[in-house]
């Protein structure tokens, strides 16, 4: 019977499915015990992980009949690609699984910090009356969303933006103006600097790369508008935290929300940790009860038509 070790949280019905034909070691831990880790891989066939998994080359030498890499979730970036396809172990992500979970958490995010008001409760609390202080807001609807990255999130994105009466505009380098997606959503595709000038929001939807570190560095975030929101839901390391939280502290921006970071967990040492008008989540914006049912689901029948083929 062939082995199956899964380093990370899993839905439990998927992992029971995966159990009816295979051998499968699911501990969460292993994630934080990697001699462990390699030691379950020495006999393993496929290996199952989230985010944090680092799956390098040492790691994939320590699992000589690994077929398959399932990941829970669609970033690939804690997967060394190169070296799975020179070892032939195909890498299985669950595309589009989460896309309405982010979705949602970005257009939460963009009420939440477009209105201004969420973040006082505590003064209410404490007996103080801030009611003119928060009386202006801002409404969705009229305002301009930036979407930089235009796959599958940022279409979902955009389709939701949308029903609120928001302008949508993107970037994406991978895709012709004319792509049939931008039509569908009724967004109008822009250069990069162009759609930033114009966004009242800011949402990245942009894996990490040479070209995507510090897509939003100091002079990008200084070209924005005054009182824009930046909401990062794709990837730490796409935006210059230092800039960002000085932008927040001068008030040059009015919020931002981010879900990841350059360093996960955040250290306490970070720029951000003392900034106003940030929202920061420990990179859940994919993460909901139905979501994790559905990345779990398809990643536990992709990896075993992987085995059983």
């Amino acid at each position: 019977m062939k082995k199956i070790v899964i380093s990370e949280f899993m839905d439990d019905a998927a992992v029971d499915t995966l159990r009816q034909d295979f051998d499968v070691h699911f501990d969460p831990m292993l994630v934080d015990r990697p001699e462990r880790l390699m030691a379950e891989l020495a006999d393993a066939h496929a290996l199952i992980v989230r985010n944090r998994t680092q799956v390098s080359a040492a790691l994939l030498d320590a699992a000589a009949n690994l077929i398959a890499v399932g990941r829970l979730g669609v970033g690939l970036d804690n997967i060394d690609m190169p070296a799975c396809a020179e070892r032939s172990v195909a890498v299985l992500p669950a595309t589009g699984a989460n896309a309405q979970a982010v979705a949602e958490y970005v257009v939460t995010a963009a009420l939440m910090l477009l209105r201004g008001t969420y973040l006082r409760s505590a003064e209410v609390a404490a007996g103080e009356w801030p009611r003119q202080t928060l009386s202006n807001g801002r409404e969705a609807a009229g305002s301009v969303l930036a979407v930089i990255g235009f796959g599958g999130i940022g279409q979902r994105v955009a389709r939701l933006a949308g029903g609120l009466g928001m302008t949508v505009i993107g970037h994406d380098p991978q895709l012709a103006a004319d792509a049939p997606c931008w039509r569908e959503t009724g967004a109008r595709c822009m250069a990069l600097d162009d759609a930033l000038a114009l966004a009242d929001v800011v949402t990245l939807h942009v894996p990490l790369t040479d070209s995507t570190r510090n897509l939003l560095d100091s002079e990008r975030i200084a070209r924005l508008k005054r009182g824009a929101i930046v909401i990062n839901t794709a990837r730490g390391g796409t935006i210059d935290e230092h800039a960002l939280a000085a932008a927040l502290c001068e008030k040059r921006l009015a919020g931002a929300a981010l879900d990841v970071f350059a360093d996960e967990p955040l250290k306490q040492a970070s720029p951000l940790a003392e900034t106003p008008n940030l929202i920061l989540t420990p990179h859940i914006a994919g993460l909901t009860v139905q979501s994790n049912e559905r990345v779990s689901s398809l990643v536990a029948q992709r990896v075993a038509a992987a085995l059983s083929g």
